[in-house]
């Protein structure tokens, strides 16, 4: 049995076996090899700089009041719109003052009672002396006057104190704002009954001052070391003795455009996160800042120093390391380990170690360049390949040929 083509499928077959047979045959269509990728570096820049440490925190009062009624009476009257900002002083509240203004009166009438006692004590007295001196009287009855003297003037000084404290009752009837900032919300609304029982005394409003206002954060125990070593070694100041800088930027900004200084450091680390409280102190005259809102804080981390400097889209990772690639003197790539220092605004890296400042780091085409293989560098002459016996050589050489 036999098995038979069409013609046109035979021929396709017969001109593909002849060209595979006929480039097989041929020893001068040898295919050339692709020169080595292209790669732009660069060397490292050096340029005198500070380090910022960067935290996270949030802003809270320098002053915050919880209004609390001082006496028991029902709620007349409120006096602000609440969220306004508030004077020293300003009234807020009236509790029903007419209770008060009677014990007032009441005490006023007491004193004057007294009063009288009082001077008939002193003629009494009088009298008992000069009747003591004709001896018409007994040395038992004088001692008794002037005892009931004495007793007269304890009794003014106790209505005078019944007075005063009636007094500062009355006055307690007008809830007046401590400290000058922003009011809160009315805890309690007219015609209610408060209290003024001490620590059970009814929760008004709160007033928290608003300018100036501190942002708070913590720092870890090795940044605390590292700003006392600094301290030590004079190259950065204590926060405690010094008020540093710091640069503060909200959740919907990207650069730091507050400014600000520190204005406070603990005095113990905290057992149960390990880290140091901190605070600056920030301008607020717009209000802006509120407590409670959370921000980013840049703090003056060192002195000036020299850094080197590399664009932070040059550091590539492997695993857990950070690393560069170099081109060494015969355009071979090699991987150098590199400890990363923070990021600048212009996107350059400082560079702990790992580089020098004649080092060609790869700063352009990374993709293309694999640790142990050759690159062309941009920029430098390319080789040129002789035509006869495959021999790298530059191109005035060619030519001279």
């Amino acid at each position: 049995m036999s098995w038979s083509l069409p013609l046109t499928l035979r021929q396709t077959i017969i001109a593909v076996v002849s060209s595979v047979t006929l480039a097989a045959c041929s020893g001068n269509s040898e295919e050339a090899a692709p020169p080595p990728p292209e790669v732009t570096v660069s060397a490292p820049e050096t340029r005198a700089i500070t380090d910022w440490d960067e935290y996270t925190g949030q802003f809270d009062a320098v002053e915050g009041v919880e209004v609390r009624s001082r006496v028991n009476g029902y709620l007349e009257q409120t006096h602000f719109r609440e969220g306004a900002i508030v004077r020293r002083g300003q009234l807020l509240f009236t509790i029903d003052p007419r209770p008060f203004q009677a014990a007032v009166a009441r005490a006023q009438a007491d004193l004057q009672a007294t009063l009288t006692r009082r001077d008939l004590a002193k003629a009494d007295l009088g009298r008992a002396e000069f009747l003591l001196e004709e001896e018409a009287i007994s040395r038992e009855e004088y001692d008794s006057r002037v005892q009931a003297r004495q007793e007269s003037l304890a009794s003014v000084a106790a209505a005078e104190a019944t007075l005063r404290q009636a007094r500062l009752d009355l006055e307690f009837t007008r809830v007046t704002s401590p400290i000058s900032g922003r009011v809160g919300s009315r805890e309690v609304t007219r015609g209610n009954l408060v209290s003024g029982s001490g620590a059970q005394a009814t929760l008004l409003t709160t007033v928290f001052a608003v300018d100036p206002i501190e942002f708070i954060f913590t720092a870890d125990e090795a940044a605390y070391l590292k700003y006392r070593r600094q301290d030590s070694e004079g190259t950065r100041p204590s926060s405690r003795d010094i008020a540093n800088p710091v640069m503060l930027r909200l959740q919907d900004e990207t650069e730091f455009v507050h400014s600000g200084e520190m204005s406070f450091v603990d005095n113990a680390i905290d057992t149960q996160t390990g880290t140091v409280e901190g605070r600056a102190l920030f301008s607020n005259p717009d209000g802006l800042f509120i407590p409670g809102m959370f921000g980013r804080l840049r703090l003056l981390g060192s002195g000036e120093y020299d850094a080197v400097l590399l664009p932070d889209a040059a550091i590539l990772s492997d695993q857990s390391e950070k690393v560069v690639l170099i081109v060494d003197e015969e355009n071979i790539v090699r991987q150098r380990a590199v400890e990363l220092g923070p990021v600048l605004d212009d996107g350059m890296r400082v560079i702990r170690s790992g580089v020098e400042k004649d080092d060609r780091v790869i700063v352009g085409g990374l993709m293309r360049a694999r640790p142990g293989n050759p690159v062309t560098v941009a920029g430098d002459d390319p080789p040129v390949k002789d035509a006869q016996d495959g021999s790298d050589q530059t191109a005035e050489l060619a030519e001279g040929q």
